[in-house]
């Protein structure tokens, strides 16, 4: 009888570990999608929109952007119909962030080159936890707006 108490006290320890290495408690695991950039009305500055979806059980930052188009670029919150620079958003554990028209979203001020409807922006997304991540704005109408599912 303690062969088998051994062997059923052996199965549960292993099955707790195998538990343990598939816990919610993992790295954040990120996927961009919907990102555009409504092409530029003025000459020097634009936004850029994206959904940051985390389908890990860790809550990450993105800290930072950069790109070729522009040296000052900057993440803004928008309350109260006012916008502000921010220094980081927050991307929830199994949740997203949403930067969208009317509400958080990407400046990129002092523009190289004012982008045209049919092409892409590329750009690099920096976050606390998952590093950088490389994201492509195809430009759209100045009035484009997604809609929502």
């Amino acid at each position: 009888m303690s062969r088998r108490s051994t062997l059923v006290g052996v199965m549960a320890l292993s099955a707790g570990l195998a538990l343990a290495g598939c816990s919610s408690d993992g790295e954040p695991e990120l996927k961009v999608n919907g990102a555009f950039m409504p092409q530029p009305v003025g000459d020097d500055m634009a936004a850029g929109f994206l959904t940051v979806h985390n389908s890990g059980g860790t809550a990450d930052k993105l800290t930072s952007v950069t790109s070729d188009l522009s040296d000052d670029i900057t993440i803004h919150e928008s309350k109260d119909q006012r916008m502000q620079e921010v220094k980081t958003f927050d991307v929830p554990a199994d949740g997203e962030l949403n930067l969208e028209r009317g509400g958080n979203h990407i400046m990129f001020m002092k523009l190289k080159q004012k982008p045209k409807q049919g092409e892409k922006v590329t750009l690099e997304l920096r976050f606390e936890k998952s590093g950088a991540i490389k994201v492509e704005l195809p430009v759209k109408e100045p009035t484009y707006s997604p809609k929502k599912h």
